[in-house]
């Protein structure tokens, strides 16, 4: 594949995939493939501008709402969406509604910019994954409609094996590790038509499975710092975005995210 010139600004729209959660830096904001992705773009076009409006948390809804006209009035080149796997996430979801939000979203930004990229996101091999795949697919054949009728691409994550790999997700088993990011970005880099750093699918290395006492203390861990209180939030109709502005709001030059301490050996 060429690398592709034309390309001279990106809008991220989503959630805390979007955000950048759980890529910590050493400051406490999170960096995250599409900071990743924009740093390399603007590596190769000067004046690369960029802007990340996801908030943690967000519903397709709320991104229909609160970010989807901000993006196309920005008329950037390229434009991510993805959004409603937090609806999936849910007790109770219409899958109608979110299939009508995201064709809203969709049909809004797809005029506004060169190319716009939909997503089938990755998902963490577990029980949890399981229990919540059906609707996942649902919303991934949504996503495979609505890009094959608007001309928008599509970047398969959930169908590559490697990022369903534990090792690829933090702690709070929901967003990806840095190194998640790292290959989620390289999977974006490509399909946008830039020529591949390396194989983003490559499996990670063979590795002894941890003990049954390892995997229950991981469990109380989870439990304690991230179930307890997402349930939480969830009876009291609370998110763990509410008050909180977009990433980077503006439109505007970029030069790459900071540091990273595994960057850095």
């Amino acid at each position: 594949m060429q690398m592709n010139a034309n390309y001279t600004s990106l809008v991220a729209v989503g959630d805390s995939f979007t955000e950048g959660m759980s890529d910590l830096l050493p400051d406490g904001t999170y960096r995250g493939w599409a900071d990743l992705l924009a740093a390399r773009m603007a590596a190769h076009t000067p004046g690369f501008r960029y802007a990340n409006l996801a908030v943690r948390g967000k519903l397709i809804g709320q991104i229909v709402d609160e970010q989807v006209d901000l993006a196309a009035a920005m008329q950037a080149d390229v434009v991510t969406l993805v959004g409603g796997l937090n609806d999936t996430l849910r007790p109770k979801c219409d899958m109608n509604r979110v299939r009508g939000l995201l064709e809203e979203a969709v049909e809004r930004l797809a005029p506004s910019c060169k190319q716009l990229v939909l997503m089938r996101s990755p998902g963490r091999n577990g029980p949890v994954m399981e229990r919540f795949r059906p609707r996942m697919e649902e919303l991934y054949s949504y996503v495979d409609d609505l890009a094959s009728r608007h001309g928008a691409i599509v970047v398969d994550l959930y169908g590559a094996a490697v990022l369903g790999d534990q090792r690829m997700w933090d702690v709070d088993r929901l967003h990806p590790t840095a190194e998640g990011h790292r290959r989620i970005a390289e999977a974006v880099w490509q399909a946008l038509g830039y020529d591949p750093e390396d194989d983003w699918q490559t499996p990670l290395p063979v590795a002894v499975p941890p003990g049954w006492a390892t995997r229950r203390v991981a469990d109380v861990r989870f439990a304690r710092q991230y179930l307890g209180p997402w349930i939480g939030r969830r009876l009291t109709g609370r998110s763990s975005g509410d008050g909180r502005a977009p990433k980077r709001p503006d439109l505007l030059p970029y030069d790459g995210p900071g540091p990273h301490p595994k960057d850095q050996g």
